[in-house]
C-alpha cells in the first residue's frame, strides 16, 4: 500500500452529450472517487494521453466515461502504453464503443484489446429497466469467490435501474458479476483484466443519475479505483467502507450485510 502520497485519480469524459450527460458524469464520478479517500480531478478529451500534462501524467488511475465512436490510433496507443507501464484504468458504461468507425474493429484494435470488450446493443430488453447484478459464485470463477475480490468486497447481489448492455468480451477477462437475459442466458456486468503492469476494470453500469446515485454503484466504483490503483487488499476495507449502503444496512467492522 502506498503511504508516501495519496492515490490520485483522473476522471476523463469524452465524446458528445447527445446520449450521455458527460458533464454530470464527470461531477458525479469525481465525488464517488473522493468518497474513497482518493484525490480526484476531472478532465475532457482522450488526446491528453498523447502529450500528458502533469494532471494526467501524475494520476495513478484513470476513470474513463466515453460517449463516442471515434478514437484516434495515437490516442489508443498512448492510453494503452500508460496502463501497460502501471497506470490503473476503470472503464464505465459506453466507453467500449469500438468497431463503429469506417475501419471497423480493426480501427479500434488497440483500445479493444486494452479494455477487453465492445458494446453490441441494448438487446431485446430495451434501453433501460431494473435488474439484478449477481456476483458470480466460486464454481463459476474457478475457485475465486467474487466476494473475495477487492472490486466486489462488502457487496452482495443488488438491484439497479440502468440501461441494459449486451457486450462481447475478449478471452482474457475475469468476469466478477453478471445479469440475467430474457433468453435464459447471462451478460457480464463487471470484469477485470491485467494489461502489462496495469490493472483494468470494466463496469457496464452508469448511464445516468439513477445509477450514479445508487449506493451499490458508488461502492463498486470506489473499490474498482482502489484495486486498479494498486491499494493493498487489506487496506481496501479501511478506504472504501466509510459510507453506509442505505436502508439501515452498513458495511465494515461492526456492520451488517
Amino acid at each position: 500500500m502506498r503511504i508516501s502520497r495519496p492515490l490520485r485519480a483522473l476522471v476523463v469524459v469524452d465524446g458528445t452529450d447527445v446520449h450521455h450527460d458527460l458533464l454530470g458524469a464527470a461531477e458525479a464520478l469525481r465525488d464517488i472517487v473522493l468518497e474513497a479517500g482518493v484525490v480526484a480531478d476531472r478532465a475532457v478529451g482522450i488526446d491528453r494521453f498523447v502529450d500528458p500534462m502533469p494532471v494526467t501524467a501524475e494520476a495513478d488511475v484513470y476513470v474513463l466515461y466515453r460517449s463516442s465512436v471515434h478514437l484516434d490510433p495515437d490516442q489508443q496507443t498512448a492510453l494503452a502504453d500508460a496502463v501497460a507501464a502501471g497506470k490503473g484504468l476503470v472503464v464505465l458504461h459506453a466507453s467500449n464503443l469500438f468497431g463503429f468507425g469506417p475501419d471497423g474493429l480493426d480501427g479500434d484494435r488497440v483500445a479493444h484489446e486494452l479494455v477487453g470488450s465492445r458494446y453490441l446493443s441494448h438487446g431485446d430488453q430495451g434501453s433501460e429497466g431494473r435488474y439484478t447484478v449477481r456476483l458470480l459464485p466460486e464454481q463459476v470463477r474457478a475457485g475465486h469467490p467474487a466476494s473475495d475480490h477487492p472490486v466486489l468486497a462488502h457487496l452482495d447481489d443488488f438491484e439497479i435501474d440502468d440501461e441494459y448492455y449486451v457486450i462481447e468480451t475478449t478471452s482474457d477477462v475475469t468476469v466478477l458479476a453478471e445479469r440475467a437475459t430474457s433468453d435464459g442466458g447471462t451478460q457480464p456486468v463487471v470484469y477485470v483484466r491485467e494489461h502489462g503492469r496495469g490493472r483494468v476494470c470494466y463496469v457496464a453500469l452508469g448511464h445516468d443519475m439513477r445509477a450514479w446515485g445508487s449506493p451499490h454503484f458508488r461502492q463498486l466504483v470506489r473499490q474498482a479505483v482502489l484495486w486498479a490503483g494498486g491499494v493493498d487488499e487489506s487496506a481496501v476495507e479501511t478506504w472504501s467502507t466509510r459510507y453506509p449502503l442505505g436502508n439501515g444496512r452498513s458495511i465494515g467492522p461492526g456492520g451488517t450485510r
